[in-house]
């Protein structure tokens, strides 16, 4: 199946169920290793509560999106007095279903699958141990494309970043000299293209509202294609992805996949040009302060509190396997500070961000995405 197909099932099962309950949560088995005491709303934790988590490719430490979930796993693990939680870091592709099966080897509860590409295994792992709650970050676990989750024992943890993006385009076209702004991504994936598409629709809206002419490389909203460096890895691919978009001229940069922004902010620091970064993910001025001076902004999506959310949810026995679908409307996804640009964009940036951002929760501004329908 394409990744176009892709993305039109998975925008006919939030149109479907977004927001209705799966039926039959798992109960958490009676005995596991490890116990802790009150949840911090002061309810006991299930005995033998133990909450796991593998990593995509890039490792928790990659001050993104599985660094996010990470920190929001060990938040939760602290607030229930339990021992340091169980996790895996998966290289490649074949590392998932191997982690999957150490995890549940290891009695673990509750296991979180961080990011788009474990959701085949996640959704067989799930189906072979029904007493083991899921929780699956970025993916709705539709692997039949049947328009509903695969088990009930899985809840998607999703995130509409189109939204937020949208304002990051807005805002890096107001900032743009050069008339020229680029994006590049690790993997055609869904949760990958989103951001670009969401920023191209931003500098489109720019445009319109502005008659103005910026331009977008690397991102085709017409084909759904750009450029993609095949892999979530800070290596030569993301050097040269960065370059080539660089050596046309751009002077805002959108990378997207992991540590790839470490490469792009190599390419812009040798490019002895005023180049900006938009980090995503998390704040990335907070998190890797080495390429603090670069960013404009972050497209943030907030893994961690959902994680957490989620962790403390089971811990209690009260898991839930409803889709979060994060929004601008519910603050899942949002736009970092300027910080070190706040001096530098327009001083009428924020206000017309702050009215953008009005029109996309009230629905007269329209910003297409798969998880849109």
């Amino acid at each position: 199946m394409t990744i176009s197909t892709r993305k039109r099932v998975l925008g006919g099962f939030l149109a479907a169920s977004m927001f209705v309950a799966l039926a039959g949560c798992a109960s958490a088995p009676e005995t596991a290793p490890t116990s802790g005491g009150e949840s911090p709303s002061g309810a006991a934790v299930v005995d033998g509560f133990k909450p796991c988590m593998v990593s995509d490719a890039g490792g928790f430490d990659d001050k993104s999106f599985n660094q996010l979930g990470y920190e929001g796993l060990v938040r939760a693990t602290e607030a229930l007095g339990l021992d340091e939680p169980t996790t895996v870091q998966s290289d490649s592709e074949s590392d998932f279903a191997p982690n999957l099966t150490n995890l549940v080897d290891q009695n673990c509860t509750l296991i979180i699958t961080v990011g788009f590409a474990l959701a085949s295994a996640a959704g067989e792992s799930a189906a072979a141990n029904p007493d083991i709650e899921y929780v699956s970050i970025d993916d709705t676990v539709d692997t039949d494309f049947d328009g509903k989750t695969d088990s009930p024992n899985i809840k998607p943890i999703i995130f509409d970043t189109s939204q937020a993006a949208f304002l990051a385009g807005y805002a890096s076209a107001s900032y743009s000299t050069a008339k020229k702004v680029g994006t590049f991504g690790g993997m055609n994936f869904p949760t990958v293209s989103i951001f670009m598409d969401g920023f191209a629709q931003g500098v489109e809206y720019w445009n319109e509202q502005k008659d103005d002419n910026v331009e977008v490389l690397g991102w085709d909203r017409d084909k759904q294609d750009g450029v993609f460096t095949g892999a979530f890895t800070a290596n030569q691919d993301a050097i040269n992805a960065a370059q080539g978009l660089v050596d046309q001229g751009v002077d805002v940069l959108l990378p997207v996949g992991g540590p790839i922004y470490q490469s792009a902010a190599s390419v812009i620091r040798d490019s002895g040009r005023e180049i900006a970064l938009i980090g995503v993910d998390a704040d990335v001025y907070e998190t890797d302060p080495s390429v603090a001076d670069l960013l404009l902004t972050s497209i943030r999506k907030l893994i961690d509190v959902g994680v957490e959310d989620a962790v403390n949810a089971a811990a209690v026995g009260e898991f839930d396997a409803t889709p979060f679908v994060g929004t601008l409307s519910n603050d899942g996804v949002g736009l970092a500070p300027f910080h070190d640009f706040e001096s530098k964009v327009s001083p009428e940036l924020q206000g017309e961000l702050d009215e953008i951002k009005a029109g996309i929760i009230d629905g007269s501004i329209t910003v297409e995405s798969y998880l849109a329908g």
